[in-house]
């Protein structure tokens, strides 16, 4: 089993959110085998795509950047974990653009589905499992993430699980590690329930959303106050 992880922070391995993904991904890989490949997309130089649709008849983007390299990462795996923390309410824009340069795993013909219409999913591209993974600093985020969920799942219909965790701060901050170890254990086992199941579980998510601390010993986390 091949888990290609897109790390979407500026801040790259020094990522909060990336902490929650690669534990995901160890839960992958502790039942199905295999490795784990990450791409921060923060340094590569990948360019706006300029709505050619030459991609949409071809499969390739007539763009040289380091988009092919993504795109290949792609192909050659079996998982894509799209790792992000929230920001402005959204995804982070190095992210936002590999997003929008995945046009090449469709076609140009549209199609009706049961959240509306799209562009059909190319032979091989719609056999990939997608997993949406982010995290946020703010306290009572759930607003936010429904917004990036919708707009995820209409973008990717390969998506099957979407994995979203409060605080995630707390993952970089030493001094916190009472709470956050707990929800990276929590986070692998729903990896491993993924990759075994076929889906991470209703209940399983429920308990990845309860906050990992109360919000007024967060807030003294998140300020750099004494908890």
């Amino acid at each position: 089993m091949k888990v290609l992880i897109l790390n979407g922070s500026p801040k790259c391995e020094k990522s909060d959110t990336l902490h929650m993904s690669a534990a995901f991904a160890r839960g992958i890989c502790s039942v199905s085998g295999g490795d784990v490949h990450i791409i921060h997309t923060a340094q590569k130089r990948i360019e706006y795509c300029t709505g050619c649709f030459i991609c949409k008849k071809t499969g390739r983007c007539v763009i040289d950047d380091d988009m092919k390299e993504i795109l290949d990462a792609i192909a050659g795996c079996d998982v894509v974990i799209f790792s992000f923390p929230v920001y402005c309410h959204s995804m982070p824009a190095s992210l936002k653009i590999v997003v929008e340069r995945t046009m090449p795993l469709t076609f140009e013909k549209i199609v009706k589905g049961e959240e509306g219409y799209h562009h059909a999913a190319r032979d091989g591209a719609n056999k990939k499992r997608f997993v949406m993974i982010c995290g946020s600093g703010y306290p009572q985020s759930r607003d936010d993430f429904e917004l990036i969920r919708k707009t995820f799942l209409r973008t990717f219909r390969q998506c099957d699980a979407v994995i979203t965790v409060e605080e995630s701060p707390l993952f970089n901050i030493p001094d916190a590690a009472f709470a956050a170890k707990p929800r990276l254990e929590l986070l692998e086992a729903a990896g491993a329930e993924y990759i075994s199941s076929g889906a991470v579980s209703e209940q399983t998510e429920k308990a990845l959303a309860v906050p990992m601390i109360p919000e007024e010993i967060y807030m003294r986390f998140a300020n750099g106050e004494k908890p």
